[in-house]
């Protein structure tokens, strides 16, 4: 594969402040998951375009706040999950990343027969509030672009115009994949609702643009035209938050009774991490020392 460009998004807003707009190049993170769990195209696409979404959504954030995306579909790729912060920091999984299914009658990637028809889409928002933000949608076409357009409308209460799209290499590999989100804001006429409609009608695939070399800039000038004010661009970049430390945590909350099980029967735990594929495996000597710290401690 071609050595790829910087994955970065960009954000602004055009038209008098009328439209905010974000657009992102992914390639190289969906590329470097699709190498991490083997997965084959259009399980790669689902979870390439779900990222690709979760990244600008992240981008939506502040501070340390974050979000998950799940994609709850009735396909055999099973779950699709994404984690985004407001540093372009995401990671992502989807169940069954070797489950085949076959281009659609268009020759494309099915991955409306992949992820499903029927289902839900969550979003939980951390805001460092008591309670997390939550918002669901039903999957109403399994594309994800129309499925997340639908998901601003009626949960966010925000028209959005939402395009995605993951152009996959015959060994598999990530050619390039990214998008884009266009947002009404108050004050928009009828007539530049309008053209913002025909706009993204005609506009070409998002892959087909980034094959040309156009960058995100570019992506929302289709859109809007040259009345666009980038407010800032923003490296993405794959980031886990799993470590050995996180997993001796969950391994020592099992508690005592389970850890002396483990030790029994195994002699040996491995740990799997969902997001990344990164394997720990913790000797016996180990888990007798977690054992210790998961004895329950007496009271004072």
């Amino acid at each position: 594969m071609e050595e790829q460009l910087k994955d970065i998004l960009v954000r602004g807003t055009a038209w008098g402040g009328k439209i905010r707009v974000f657009a992102a190049r992914t390639t190289n993170i969906v590329e470097e998951l699709r190498r991490r769990h083997d997965s084959f195209p259009t399980a790669t696409a689902a979870l390439g375009r779900t990222l690709s979404v979760g990244a600008m959504m992240g981008a939506m954030l502040k501070g340390k706040e974050r979000l998950t995306i799940q994609v709850k579909g009735d396909g055999p790729i099973g779950q699709v999950v994404v984690d985004a912060n407001a540093y372009g920091e995401i990671r992502g999984y989807v169940d069954n990343p070797q489950a085949h299914h076959a281009s659609n009658d268009r020759g494309k990637l099915d991955v409306a027969g992949a992820v499903g028809t029927s289902g839900d889409i969550y979003v939980t928002k951390d805001l460092g509030l008591k309670e997390p933000y939550r918002g669901s949608v039903p999957i109403i076409s399994g594309e994800l672009a129309e499925d997340f357009t639908y998901y601003f409308a009626v949960s966010e209460q925000t028209p959005s115009a939402v395009g995605v799209g993951v152009l996959v290499e015959n060994d598999n590999s990530v050619l390039h994949a990214g998008g884009y989100i266009v947002q009404l804001m108050p004050g928009l006429t009828d007539e530049e609702i309008t053209r913002l409609e025909q706009a993204v009608a005609k506009m070409p695939a998002v892959t087909t643009l980034l094959a040309q070399g156009q960058t995100p800039e570019e992506l929302l000038k289709w859109l809007v035209g040259d009345d666009l004010v980038i407010h800032d661009t923003m490296p993405l970049v794959f980031k886990c938050q799993c470590s050995e430390e996180r997993v001796e945590q969950t391994l020592i909350s099992l508690g005592e009774a389970e850890l002396r099980l483990i030790i029994e029967e195994n002699a040996q735990a491995e740990v799997v991490c969902h997001f990344c594929n990164e394997k720990y495996t913790f000797g016996k000597e180990r888990l007798e020392q977690l054992l210790v710290q998961a004895k329950p401690k007496p009271v004072q």
